[in-house]
């Protein structure tokens, strides 16, 4: 039996606890927001942040992303890949290569 994907694994557990009723894209883009936040925070006074927390914490972001990308009707690696196209148009390797500088000063 093939193991289920993370996709599934959270459509299957927000299911079980009837959340999907919650699940709308406002409150999944807040909660992106929010948990992103608190990702951040971990950070705010030293580089230093406990790995296990930021990995905690970075699950939360991706939880929420992943069932956005659901409640869309999207799968992440479509999204990610079609932004990932636009990306590769802005930031052109010969000029972009070792270089933070944003595309449009470039």
């Amino acid at each position: 039996m093939a193991t289920p994907s993370v996709h599934d694994e959270l459509a299957t557990f927000a299911a079980e606890r009837d959340w999907p009723q919650f699940h709308t894209p406002e409150n999944l883009a807040k909660s992106i927001s929010i948990e992103a936040a608190e990702l951040l925070e971990l950070f705010q006074w030293s580089p230093d942040a406990d790995e296990h927390r930021v990995q905690d914490e970075l699950a939360d972001v991706l939880t929420y992303a992943y069932l956005l990308a659901a409640r869309l009707g999207k799968h992440p690696d479509d999204i990610v890949r079609t932004k990932l196209e636009k990306t590769r148009e802005k930031y052109p390797v010969e000029k972009s290569r070792g270089n933070a500088t944003k595309y449009d000063q470039l």
